[in-house]
């Protein structure tokens, strides 16, 4: 599915990283792992296509990912540490618009992360881990075979962590794929790790 071959990455005059080789297969999961600073968000960042590669290439099933960017961002769901809400619209009108973009029903997306409840309330007035919670039910609205997730579980609880595992098994025993900088373990079995 995806493959990095000697990726490198720099930040003004520094590599944050050079040489970074990976295999990610269907339904497989990588969880990027290391101290701040070590390239962690720049890795998502340039496998979303948002920055390029120093050297190195990005292969989607053995072709360049990055040659039709619009067509690698329909097959990817990039999720950054910061979960990009519009205070003042409502938690069910933030996924609205997602649901513009991407297809799939608000409703269901707000069910999987236990927001039903909450759908009407503006995001302003939503705790960090409601928050959160609302910024991961975007990768339940339409199906995209890459999931690119910064920090995924900062500021959950322990239930909101179990739906969001659900959420990650569904999506890989369907075929998708997770990659997640993490500082903390996540509900992916058997997945490898990418020390940076």
């Amino acid at each position: 599915m995806l493959e990095a071959q000697d990726l490198a990455c720099w930040r003004g005059d520094r590599a944050i990283f050079a040489g970074l080789s990976f295999h990610l297969p269907a339904g497989g999961a990588l969880l990027l792992t290391g101290p701040n600073g070590a390239g962690k968000s720049s890795l998502l960042r340039l496998l979303a296509g948002l920055i390029p590669a120093a050297e190195g290439l990005l292969l989607w099933d053995g072709a360049d990912a990055l040659a039709d960017l619009a067509g690698h961002a329909r097959r990817t769901r990039y999720l950054s540490h910061q979960d990009a809400l519009k205070p003042s619209l409502t938690a069910a009108e933030n996924l609205a618009f997602y649901a513009r973009l991407w297809g799939g029903q608000v409703a269901p997306a707000l069910v999987a992360l236990g927001l039903a409840e909450l759908a009407d309330l503006p995001a302003r007035m939503l705790s960090a881990g409601q928050k959160r919670r609302l910024a991961l039910a975007r990768l339940a609205l339409a199906p995209a075979p890459l999931w690119l997730l910064d920090e995924p579980t900062v500021g959950l609880d322990t239930a909101s962590v179990a739906r969001l595992g659900a959420l990650l098994a569904a999506h890989r025993a369907g075929g998708g794929a997770v990659v997640a900088a993490t500082h903390l373990p996540l509900p992916l079995p058997d997945a490898k790790e990418l020390a940076l």
